[in-house]
């Protein structure tokens, strides 16, 4: 059993364990402390307990998702880390793979938690400006060949003093290149309708739109103070009482349809929240992440971009390189676009 002194020997070095930060079915997270004269780490390990109780084929998907999350942050260049989490070693541990990753100060889920509980709000150029930083993280995941699809408050690490965000969790990606339909993956709190309710064959149809769906949830949840969706707090709930049953469950209070993502009313509480020459401009791209039919969502990060200037009032120089996404910008491939020239929708 691993416990608060256990030394964790990867390839870079060891690292001796210090107190559990954070946790879920899938993986706990320790602070660690690491070679002399470095900062303390965030060491991920695979829960043990869960492992022990699950089942061959869930333990395969568990390890293999961990090696996963460690290949992909391995491929990516220092520079495209500017929003993503960075991975400083990796190894194994009790046959298990391990990840030790830069220690951030919070979560967005705490943060959110803790103002609340000191009656206080984000500003709206703050929430603006991290669901920005948001977008360009996701445009580095869609531009190396992924699908996200795990965009939640627990998930999007904070440094309030820089008032910078970055994504992690990265075991639940799916690559782009695979048009099948997949299992059930990420958190039914946060998910698009797609990803929630399995399409007529059984699995699930996401795609980049189906993080640009959990990115209005969260825009809707930071905007809002802290309020869910009633669509995702409603998904969630379905899912603890009945699992992947729980969709047809829900479809079934609504006659078959899939409910509706934005009510009138949270547009309302969503809009007396902004400024009034902000608003319409806001609400245009709260209801464009949020379409339930994925194809009406935005095409990709730079669409989302310019809606987010457009809220901001902000309109970028001619001819200057937009920096959510450079391989976009410059005209470069990407995994995104078959590697060849990406033209503008």
């Amino acid at each position: 059993m691993t416990t608060t002194d256990t030394i964790i020997a990867l390839e870079l070095g060891h690292y001796r364990l210090r107190e559990q930060i954070g946790g879920s079915a899938y993986g706990i997270i320790w602070r660690a402390s690491g070679p002399q004269a470095t900062r303390d780490v965030a060491i991920k390990l695979v829960n043990q307990e869960q492992m022990a109780r699950a089942l061959p084929a869930q333990r395969e998907r568990w390890i293999a998702s961990a090696s996963n999350e460690i290949a992909f942050l391995q491929s990516l260049e220092p520079w495209d880390e500017r929003h993503i989490v960075r991975l400083l070693d990796s190894g194994w541990h009790e046959g298990l793979p391990v990840l030790a990753l830069e220690l951030m100060p919070t979560d967005l889920g705490k943060h959110m938690i803790a103002l609340k509980g000191r009656g206080a709000a984000v500003p709206l150029p703050q929430a603006l400006g991290w669901i920005a930083q948001l977008n360009q993280a996701l445009a580095k995941v869609h531009q190396y060949g992924w699908r996200y699809l795990d965009l939640k408050p627990a998930n999007v690490l904070l440094d309030p003093h820089l008032n910078t965000v970055k994504l992690a969790d990265f075991g639940t990606n799916r690559e782009l290149a695979s048009l099948n339909e997949h299992s059930y993956a990420g958190t039914a709190n946060w998910q698009a309708p797609e990803q929630f309710f399995p399409a007529d064959g059984g699995g699930y149809a996401t795609s980049p739109r189906s993080d640009y769906f959990s990115l209005g949830a969260l825009l809707y949840f930071l905007v809002s103070g802290g309020l869910p969706l009633r669509f995702c707090a409603d998904c969630g709930q379905a899912y603890r009482d009945h699992h992947v049953a729980g969709a047809d469950v829900l479809r079934g209070r609504h006659g078959g349809e899939i409910p509706v993502a934005l009510h009138p009313a949270e547009e309302e509480r969503f809009a007396a929240a902004v400024p009034e020459d902000k608003r319409d401009a806001a609400l245009e791209l709260l209801r464009a992440l949020l379409h339930i039919d994925p194809a009406k969502r935005p095409h990709h990060a730079i669409q989302i971009s310019r809606m987010l200037n457009a809220v901001q009032g902000l309109k970028p120089a001619r001819g200057t390189v937009d920096i959510v996404d450079p391989a976009h910008a410059m005209r470069r491939p990407s995994a995104a676009n078959g590697w060849h020239t990406m033209q503008e929708a």
